[in-house]
């Protein structure tokens, strides 16, 4: 409708740690401004870090993320594997923390398949160092594409999780399966 004002929807995921990290961030607000969403990017907040201790930096980013996810409607989340077999742990905090405000949760990944295959593969490669995965260490088994305190956190918000498959390479920064939840999300509100 003519001057209604959009929902906020946060834009949670690993996106934030790429070389090219604003651009990403800019599609995504872009294609969720098509969809009739305004899109948040946390790294669009302007926090001035420099010369402050490290530890200093972190809690202000992880404060203005926390304000930023009050101030939105819904999340949308790249659930897509990082840095091992499972999504990024910041953006499974933020998925929580959405839910736990009672907002609707979405999540996309562009890995295809379920977390016990992909565990399995993982598993197969070789344990690092310090991780307490081994043999004999049951992995859950339940068909879905996350752990299923993350499937189950987005499905009982109303949401869903789109799964996708993106070419070899652009699995995190590939924007398909994103604007696949856009749609869900606009069912989801239009309900």
């Amino acid at each position: 409708m003519p001057g209604e004002i959009p929902k906020r929807v946060y834009l949670a995921g690993p996106e934030v740690f790429l070389p090219d990290a604003m651009a990403i961030g800019r599609a995504k607000a872009d294609f969720a401004r098509a969809a009739g969403f305004e899109g948040l990017f946390p790294l669009d907040q302007q926090l001035g870090l420099e010369g402050l201790p490290r530890l200093e930096q972190a809690r202000r980013i992880a404060l203005a993320n926390e304000a930023l996810m009050r101030s939105a409607d819904l999340l949308i989340a790249n659930l897509t594997p990082f840095r091992g077999v499972s999504m990024d742990c910041g953006t499974a905090f933020e998925v929580g923390f959405m839910r736990a405000l009672g907002r609707p949760v979405l999540g996309y990944t562009n890995v295809a398949g379920d977390y016990r295959r992909r565990a399995e593969a993982f598993r197969a490669r070789g344990i690092a160092a310090g991780d307490g995965d081994k043999p004999g260490v049951e992995i859950e088994d339940f068909g879905m594409a996350e752990n299923l305190m993350i499937a189950v956190a987005i499905l009982e918000s109303g949401g869903s999780i789109v799964e996708g498959k993106a070419p070899a390479g652009d699995e995190i920064a590939s924007l398909e399966a994103f604007q696949g939840a856009l749609e869900e999300a606009r069912r989801l509100l239009s309900d």
